[in-house]
This record gives structure tokens, C-alpha cells and sequence, in this order.
């Protein structure tokens, strides 16, 4: 999920070298991972109203739900 979430990412942004995600265990089956980015591509990665980053996790919760497993996405802040 982790190299997913790189690879979706580092095609929205300028810098994708500076992307780094961290992965958080919540639980038995519930993962977090919080993605970090250069600050000017921090407004790409969101989009507007928050669009793109819910089309994201939308996508990312469809591939957790055939593991069985839960996963939360934040922007690091």
C-alpha cells in the first residue's frame, strides 16, 4: 500500500523526491499512513475542496477492503 500510495502521489506533484510516507499500525487489521510532501506541492496533492485526496483514499480503501483491512490517509500538516 505504501509503494501505491508513492507512486499515485509522485505523479500529482513537482518534487516527487521529496514525498515520504509513513505507515502507522492503529490495530490488528487498521493501518494509517500519513503522506508528507515539499510544501509547494501540498495544494496538488489536496486539490480543490478537497478533491483529489478523497479520490485517492477512495481509491486506496477499495484495494485495503481485498486485504481485509482498514486504512486511514492523512496529509501530514
Amino acid at each position: 500500500m505504501q509503494d501505491f500510495l508513492k507512486y499515485i502521489v509522485s505523479l500529482i506533484v513537482d518534487h516527487p523526491e521529496d514525498i515520504k510516507i509513513e505507515e502507522r499500525s492503529l490495530g490488528e487489521n487498521i493501518s494509517q499512513y500519513i503522506i508528507a510532501a515539499n510544501g509547494e506541492d501540498m495544494g496538488k496533492i489536496i486539490g480543490k475542496e478537497g478533491k483529489i485526496i478523497q479520490a485517492i483514499r477512495n481509491v486506496a480503501k477499495i484495494l485495503a477492503i481485498k486485504e481485509n483491512k482498514q486504512i486511514r490517509i492523512e496529509i501530514a500538516g
